[in-house]
């Protein structure tokens, strides 16, 4: 049974997500949990272990989401249950359960979210969590959306299975409702999502569309296309993980297990060191090679004082101590103000 007592305003400072913000990694424990608030506590610790910002799980009543006779989706076969509705009971926690999964978040210092998915559970979570996810599913669930939206919280708004029109409607929506901070999600909606179905290039066709951060809501196996979608802009990733792929469950055989987790946390640190400025100039560890890598012009043999500069005087090797070969043309024919040894640099004021 639920809980209806409002949740208590237990706030955790949001971490920012936008331009020049470190991606904001969301590791999606969903209802991987199997309805056992002890392993929903444990993908917490695996989060925080991986190092993700956050931890997401999903608040639903099954009686609100799925009709009692609703066929199960191919990639819900693997559920040991025949229908979605018995599935999805299963799988339910309760307010208070999500109460204490936030305190238990809050004690590992990790950001507790969970995705609503009834206007009731909007409001219950509306005190425990600093932003909202939407799910693709409901991109088109008008109700659902007005009522994130008038939280004035962030919305975090995944655009799988969506045309461009729909996004723009939901976006212009929740605009009209007084709230702008929105952060578009490209995603492809299928368990696992086949590399050739990805389209990673919509990602930035989305940022130029609406002008909005955009992130990256991966169901693809490994942890290849979200290390990449951070290359082309995501500030957001969102990933499914489990315990163990092997347990039964609908979500279990697409997801991360932990060790994978952490790895694809800290190759998106990596690529973010990486991409650093797109200002093109000397960084401080190339400034510390520049002397022994570049190659001047030096003596190939004992130059005599007035002696002409030819090209047979010449080497062109490192370190970088004289001029740039660059301008060979107009150091030669000129003569040697005082004789210049073999192997020595040849410098402006050496020459007239």
């Amino acid at each position: 049974m639920r809980d209806d007592k409002p949740a208590g305003k237990v706030k955790i400072a949001a971490k920012p997500i936008g331009e020049g913000e470190p991606c904001f990694i969301i590791a999606e424990a969903g209802v991987n949990h199997n309805g056992d608030i002890n392993l929903a506590k444990r993908l917490i610790d695996g989060a925080k272990e991986a190092g993700a910002d956050a931890v997401k799980f999903q608040t639903f009543t099954a009686d609100e989401l799925v009709t009692r006779d609703a066929a199960k989706a191919g990639y819900q076969h693997r559920a040991k249950e025949s229908k979605q509705y018995e599935m999805l009971q299963n799988l339910e926690l309760s307010y208070d359960e999500f109460r204490e999964l936030k305190k238990y978040c809050g004690d590992k210092g990790i950001e507790f979210m969970s995705t609503p998915y009834d206007i009731k559970s909007v409001a219950f979570l509306d005190g425990l969590v600093n932003r909202f996810k939407i799910a693709s599913a409901d991109l088109i669930n008008k109700p659902l959306i007005e009522a994130v939206a008038r939280t004035k919280k962030q919305v975090i708004l995944s655009a799988g299975m969506a045309t461009l029109a729909e996004i723009e409607r939901a976006i212009s929506l929740i605009n009209g409702l007084g709230n702008g901070n929105i952060i578009l999600l490209h995603c492809t909606t299928s368990y696992p999502a086949p590399y050739d179905q990805v389209n990673m290039k919509v990602l930035p066709t989305l940022q130029s569309s609406f002008g909005l951060p955009v992130g990256y809501s991966d169901h693809t196996p490994g942890i290849t296309i979200p290390i990449m979608a951070v290359s082309l802009g995501a500030r957001v990733i969102e990933k499914h993980f489990t315990l163990d792929r092997t347990m039964p469950g609908p979500d279990h055989f697409a997801s991360l297990e932990p060790g994978e987790l952490k790895e694809m946390v800290k190759a998106i640190r990596d690529v973010e060191f990486a991409l650093g400025s797109s200002r093109k100039e000397l960084t401080d560890e190339e400034k510390k090679n520049f002397f022994f890598m570049r190659r001047s012009l030096h003596a190939a043999a004992d130059i005599a004082e007035g002696e002409t500069i030819k090209e047979s005087n010449i080497k062109i090797v490192r370190p970088f101590d004289a001029i740039e070969p660059w301008f060979l043309d107009n150091v030669l024919g000129r003569r040697a103000k005082a004789a210049i040894k073999k192997e020595s640099p040849i410098r402006w004021e050496d020459l007239r």
